[in-house]
């Protein structure tokens, strides 16, 4: 009886804890660990693309001279698992020609498979992926229809393109999907489950108004043409899909509260801002104020950006909001946006009060100022020196040499910037003190993450426009880790929207599994967590869409896992 009553109590004391820490805040509970970040160092990139076999990709906007405005955008590219052999595969975007003007041929997409021994393998014709043929921009990847296997979703400034993913082979089911039926200029997409059914519904962020025969002339001298800047054009709103269970889609957009919006959106990001377990969207638009979709848990939403104050740079004024992302960064354990902005505008960093509003910390978290004179596109947060904080990158690159002319500091190649977080926050550039390919200057577009080789640690992609694609190994000095893959049951089954919550020492990590953020671009959607030097973990919850709620202990460490909802286990991934 006394036995059955302790158990009894344990259930309950356990069922408690889980509720805390998927839905609650405790603010004496540390979130991170802190680190002195004066003394940056063993932090290390390598250009690997050459050597694994991507060096003959090579992206181009179909210019041919008379500068059309959307030749400056480029595209982005991602990590993407399209065989579900546990080895990150590469999917690049080449762009685009322009019909009866381009006088190239210029191949949309390249699939590239993991070869499972630090090399790549070109595989775009026999997955079908060789008969796409549109202007592209960016992508969008995960398992729509729940048969368990990563679908694509291709933006343009055509008809989007929706790839059906039937045993590592590609059908274009657009039309049949209810998707591919309106000529938009389309830019960031992102899978999430909007009303925590099971199924992933779409985001699709729209550019702007245009076509060729509607393209502006626009000089610096009165004799040569430039790219006009995105104000003279009108902003296209985005679009929202509801996934109906059955392969369609039908277009909630007005229905689920995402109209009327200002349009011009280049970069999304899922948050749960407000922990209520609701996956909530914030956009980073381009000229037009910033959008906060707040998920009111029944599928609807309300665009509060200006009222919880992040829709505006620090003077009041709309910004030129490119790529975005969203994580915990700090003690406080709330979350944070960050979104690159244009040459002498900072990355913006808003941080979330818990009480309502967010707080513009782009100067206090030390990211304003080395980030004024940068162009940012590609933004992504990640654990760079896998010491448990998320470290934020940034991709840097201008529109056009012309508009870099007479301004000082600013070029139109550009390094990107590295800032290492000290575990509270607080950011401090490590170009200076990092050597390699940081320094490199180029014109940025795309920037994704993920761990191609199996060694624990995120590698980067990153797309130029124009120019080469490019693969950095992440040679920084090993420390411990632990990569989470989920499987859902209940939930969808990449188990977008689930909060993973690694404590260690004491200490809180936390991760969202989700797709979107950085710029036109696919990140894993693995959750990788640094562990430093430390050799155990406490504890592990898997807070999922569903509702379900699952602990684990005695986890090793330096592994890769698998979590299949409900199931009470761990699978160790076995290294090939």
């Amino acid at each position: 009886m006394l036995l059955k009553k302790f158990i009894q109590m344990n259930r309950c004391f356990y069922i408690l804890l889980l509720f805390i820490s998927c839905n609650n805040r405790d603010s004496a509970e540390k979130n991170v660990l802190s680190k002195n970040i004066s003394g940056i160092s063993n932090i290390e990139f390598s250009d690997v693309t050459k050597s694994v076999g991507l060096e003959n990709f090579f992206h181009d906007n179909g210019s041919f001279g008379k500068m059309w405005f959307p030749e400056q955008m480029g595209s982005g590219g991602g990590f993407i698992d399209y065989n579900n052999d546990g080895w990150l595969d590469i999917l690049l975007i080449g762009g685009g020609a322009w019909k009866d003007y381009t006088k190239r041929d210029i191949q949309t997409l390249w699939l590239y498979k993991n070869n499972a021994n630090g090399t790549f393998s070109n595989v775009t014709a026999e997955t079908g992926l060789g008969q796409i043929n549109t202007y592209g921009l960016g992508v969008a990847a995960a398992d729509y229809d729940n048969d368990g296997d990563q679908d694509i979703y291709l933006t343009t400034l055509d008809r989007n393109i929706l790839l059906n993913n039937n045993e590592g082979y590609f059908v274009n089911v657009s039309k049949n999907a209810g998707l591919g039926n309106t000529l938009d200029w389309s830019s960031s997409a992102v899978f999430f489950d909007a009303d925590n059914d099971g199924w992933l519904d779409l985001y699709v962020g729209n550019y702007a108004i245009w076509s060729p025969l509607s393209d502006l002339w626009c000089s610096l001298d009165s004799k040569t043409k430039v790219y006009c800047p995105p104000e003279m054009y009108t902003g296209l709103p985005s679009k929202f899909y509801h996934n109906n269970r059955d392969g369609t889609f039908s277009d909630y957009t007005k229905k689920a509260g995402f109209l009327p919006a200002p349009g011009k959106s280049l970069g999304a990001v899922l948050m749960d801002y407000n922990d209520d377990g609701w996956l909530d969207l914030a956009v980073a638009n381009d000229g037009e104020r910033d959008l906060l979709y707040k998920n009111n848990g029944d599928g609807v939403f309300d665009e509060i950006g200006t009222e919880l104050g992040m829709a505006y740079g620090e003077n009041g004024e709309a910004r030129a909001g490119m790529g975005i992302d969203a994580g915990v960064v700090d003690s406080s354990g709330n979350t944070t946006i960050f979104i690159g902005n244009f040459s002498n505008e900072m990355v913006g960093v808003y941080s979330y009060s818990g009480k309502g509003w967010f707080n513009d910390r782009s100067a206090i978290s030390k990211i304003g100022r080395p980030s004024f004179l940068s162009l940012t596109f590609g933004l992504m947060l990640f654990d760079v020196d896998m010491d448990s904080d998320l470290d934020l990158f940034i991709g840097n690159g201008h529109v056009y040499p012309e508009r870099t002319k007479n301004q000082d500091g600013i070029s139109y190649k550009q390094a990107s910037q590295l800032f290492i977080n000290n575990g509270n926050g607080l950011f401090a550039i490590a170009n200076e003190k990092v050597s390699g390919v940081l320094n490199n200057e180029m014109v940025v577009r795309g920037v994704a993450v993920g761990d191609y080789d199996k060694d624990g640690d995120l590698d980067l992609l990153l797309t130029e426009n124009n120019g080469p694609a490019h693969l950095w190994r992440n040679d920084t000095e090993e420390k411990n880790y632990l990569r989470v893959n989920l499987m859902g049951i209940d939930s969808n089954k990449d188990g977008i929207g689930s909060k993973v919550l690694l404590y260690i020492g004491g200490y809180k990590m936390e991760r969202l599994i989700r797709t979107g953020s950085s710029y036109l671009s696919q990140s894993e959607i693995t959750a990788t967590f640094g562990l430093g030097e430390h050799q155990k973990i406490d504890s592990l919850f898997v807070c999922w869409p569903s509702g379900n709620k699952e602990i684990f202990y005695d986890i090793e460490i330096n592994k890769e896992i698998l979590i299949k909802e409900n199931s009470g286990e761990i699978e160790y991934f076995i290294r090939n």
